[in-house]
Order: C-alpha cells, then sequence, then structure tokens
C-alpha cells in the first residue's frame, strides 16, 4: 500500500476512534452529574433516568437503521451528517431549561450517535484486512474508551466546578475534528453494495416495540405493575418486536438480518454485549449514585472513585485486540465475562457495608474482566459476515450493546424506586452477567469463520 493512503486510513481511524469516544463519553458523563441536573430541574427520580434512557433508546432502536443505511448511501455521506446533528444536539442539551426541551435535545442526540457508531466499525473493517482487524479494532477501542473512562471525573469535575450543561457543551470542539479529520481523509472504496430500497415497514415496527417495552419498564414502579398504563405498553411492545422478527425473517434485504440469530455463536456474541453494557450502566450511572446517596461523595469525588472500573479500557484495549489475531476469542470472552460476573458479586456483597476501600477490589476486577470481552467478541462477529455486511453486523452488535444499556437503566432504576436500595440491582445485575456466560458456554465457538 502507498505512503499517502496508508497515513490516510490511520488519520481515519483516528477520527473514527474520536467520534466513538464521543459517543462512548455520553454513556457515562452523565451518571455523576444527575443528582445536580435533577436538583435543577426540579425532576423525579423516574423523570431523571429518562434523561439517560431517551438517548440509550433512540441510540438502540435506530442503531441498525444507521449500519443499513450506511451500507446503502456510502459512510462518507452519513458519518458527517450524523456528527452534526450530534454536535447540534449538544449544544441544545446544554442550553435546555426544563425536562422536555432536555428530552428532545437527547433524543436528537441519539439519532446522530445511531449514523455514527456502526460506521466507526465498518469503516474500519473496510480498511484494513482480516489480518489486521483485531489490531484496528483494539487501538479503536482503546482510544474511544479514554472517553468512557474520563467520562466520571469529567462529569464530576465539570458539575462541581462549572455547571452540568458543560457535560455537553464539551462535545462540540471533539465533534468538529473528528468531522473535519474524517471529511478531509476519507475515501469511498471502489465496490459498493447494491442499493435497495431501505426497510421503512420494519424501522416503524421496531421502533414501536421498543419504545413501548422501555416506556412500560420505566414506568412500572412509578405507576403499578398492574396499571392498564403499563400492562398494555409491556404486551403491545412485545407484540410490535415479534412482528418485527416476522417480517425481516421474510424480507430478502431486511433491516437486521435476524436471520443471523440463527447461529448460536452470533447470538451468544450478542448477548454478552447486551449484559456487558448492562452491567456498566449498573457500575457508571447507579454507581455514581450509591457512592453520592450512600457514601456522601460529592460528584467530583465519586467520579475520581469509578475511575478504577473503567481505568482497564485504554490501558489494555488495544493488546487485547492484538491477541483476538492470535488467540482463540472464546478463551477470551468466557475469562474476561467469569471475572467481571465474580467482581459484580463482589460489588454487590461488598455495598452492605458502604466501604468505598471493600468497593475497589470490585471495581478492579471488573474493569479488568470486560476489556477481554468488548474487542474480541467485536472482532467474532464482524468476522462472521462478509465485506458488504459489516455495517449491518456492527449495527446488530450495537444494537444489543445498547439495549443492555436501555434494559439496565430501567430494570435498575425499577429496583432502585422499588426497594431504596442499591444492593439489590448489584445483584440483579450480576445474574444477567452469569446467564450470559452460561450461555456462552454452550454457544460460542472457538474460531469463528473469516471473510
Amino acid at each position: 500500500m502507498a505512503a499517502g493512503p496508508e497515513r490516510r486510513r490511520w488519520w481515519i481511524l483516528l477520527a473514527l476512534a474520536l467520534a466513538g469516544g464521543l459517543i462512548m463519553l455520553d454513556e457515562t458523563v452523565v451518571g455523576v452529574a444527575l443528582p445536580a441536573l435533577q436538583g435543577d430541574l426540579g425532576l423525579s427520580q423516574v423523570a431523571a433516568h429518562w434523561v439517560i434512557n431517551a438517548y440509550m433508546l433512540v441510540f438502540a432502536a435506530l442503531v441498525a437503521s444507521g449500519g443499513r443505511l450506511g451500507d446503502l448511501v456510502g459512510w462518507g455521506r452519513l458519518f458527517p451528517i450524523g456528527m452534526a446533528v450530534f454536535g447540534l444536539a449538544s449544544l441544545g442539551a446544554g442550553f435546555a431549561g426544563g425536562l422536555a426541551g432536555l428530552i428532545i435535545a437527547r433524543i436528537l442526540q441519539g439519532l446522530g450517535a445511531a449514523a455514527i457508531f456502526p460506521g466507526t466499525i465498518a469503516m474500519v473493517m473496510v480498511m484494513f484486512t482480516p489480518q489486521e482487524r483485531g489490531k484496528a479494532l483494539g487501538l479503536l477501542v482503546a482510544v474511544a474508551t479514554s472517553f468512557l473512562a474520563l467520562g466520571p471525573m469529567v462529569g464530576g469535575f465539570l458539575t462541581e466546578l462549572v455547571s452540568w450543561r458543560w457535560i455537553f457543551w464539551i462535545n462540540l470542539p471533539v465533534a468538529a475534528t473528528a468531522l473535519l479529520v474524517a471529511m478531509a481523509a476519507w475515501t469511498a472504496p471502489p465496490r459498493r453494495a447494491a442499493r435497495t430500497a431501505f426497510d421503512w415497514t420494519g424501522l416503524l415496527w421496531l421502533v414501536t416495540g421498543l419504545s413501548l417495552l422501555v416506556f412500560g419498564l420505566m414506568q412500572g414502579t412509578a405507576w403499578g405493575w398492574r396499571a392498564p398504563a403499563v400492562i398494555a405498553p409491556l404486551l403491545c411492545g412485545l407484540a410490535s418486536l415479534g412482528i418485527f422478527f416476522r417480517l425481516e425473517l421474510r424480507r430478502d434485504e431486511p433491516l437486521i438480518a435476524v436471520a443471523l440469530f440463527r447461529n448460536a455463536s452470533f447470538s451468544s456474541c450478542a448477548t454478552m454485549l447486551l449484559a456487558g453494557q448492562f452491567s456498566k450502566i449498573a457500575l457508571v450511572v447507579f454507581g455514581a449514585l450509591y457512592l453520592q446517596r450512600d457514601l456522601a461523595m460529592s460528584p467530583l469525588e465519586a467520579g475520581l472513585a469509578l475511575l478504577p472500573s473503567v481505568a482497564a479500557f485504554p490501558l489494555l484495549s488495544a493488546s487485547v485486540g492484538h491477541l483476538s489475531d492470535r488467540l482463540p476469542v472464546r478463551r477470551l470472552v468466557l475469562s474476561g465475562l467469569t471475572l467481571a460476573s465474580a467482581a459484580m458479586l463482589w460489588i454487590a456483597v461488598a455495598a452492605t457495608w458502604k466501604s468505598y476501600l471493600l468497593l475497589l477490589p470490585g471495581l478492579l476486577l471488573w474493569g479488568g474482566g470486560m476489556v477481554f470481552c468488548y474487542a474480541p467478541t467485536m472482532r467474532a462477529m464482524a468476522d462472521s459476515v462478509a465485506p458488504e455486511m459489516q455495517g449491518q453486523c456492527s449495527g446488530i452488535g450495537v444494537t444489543a450493546r445498547l439495549l443492555g444499556g436501555t434494559l439496565g437503566v430501567a430494570l435498575c432504576g425499577g429496583l432502585l424506586t422499588a426497594t431504596g436500595g442499591f444492593q439489590p440491582l448489584f445483584f440483579a445485575t450480576a445474574a444477567v452477567m452469569l446467564l450470559s456466560l452460561l450461555f456462552g458456554v454452550f454457544s460460542l465457538v472457538p474460531n469463528p469463520k473469516v471473510h
């Protein structure tokens, strides 16, 4: 490969890492700021949780569509639009004067993120050979997760010393940098997938199903699980998702290739991504609330206290990605998930004594275990599909991960409201991780087919 194109693809990788990091920052930066935001705007606990879940729900519902759309129209077109929408929505979120304005801005952020995030993986898979993908994905995750690691500290610092509004405004310079670098360096690949009609019907059923299901889960503890306004959305949401899956199985060009889930190994990867994000929400969002409420920490202190749980991601992701090129994915993923599950059980038990020193080993072990799950799992999913399906594959992977986060906010928030304590939600998170681990033990194959 010529020196110019060689340098260009690494510049693009940097821009993609910045964009992915920006999305991850918004997953972790809000949790520490939530009590201050809640008090400033006079929000109830359930309403405050909607500030997080409005973003994740739209992101989860549309990210697979973003992957499909990127395959059809080209990432050189979709990626800049997504970055612009995300940046402008972040500006609006910082200026929001009430719940309605903030929720609308968060919905638009989710829309922009859904257009951005699948491209960060799909563009890497196009630029790099199968032999280099593990290294490239590892570097991508290492840079992007540096933002994730800094999220709690940045959120605490800005909230305590400036204003919670800056947790959104800080996105603007990063978004502008990633947008300019990507537009200057990206060159569309010579071979493109044939353009086909977009599955708007499937999108409608998917968005309807996920929205109703999450709405019912979020409002269940506030309105009562027997309330018709809760039961009806839950049942209609499940029915809508059932219709969506039946439609997608019959389509030649589905919005989401749900037939991939017939492959047990692919399904186990998706389940692990879901469980991993569920546990991250439990730690970063509800762990931040635990530290501030039960251990009387300030927002900045809580942010610093959470750093050990995510520090391993930027430190080890590149090395783990390189290992995934040489070692069986099954060994890496199951070992990491076993360690992370044990760590979550430790955290649940340690929460009883309300001591940060007892909590710290669990935080460190969780981060060390989870870093062995993300990049190798992404690698296994990507290698199992053809190059023209990379946007579709990354969209499914990110959908599973974000759905885990959305369910994490809904279920952990419900447990917190119902019990008034954090220990039940930590135990529930450990159970979700152990179930995912059990599925992986019986389903994940050592060597996925590489295209």
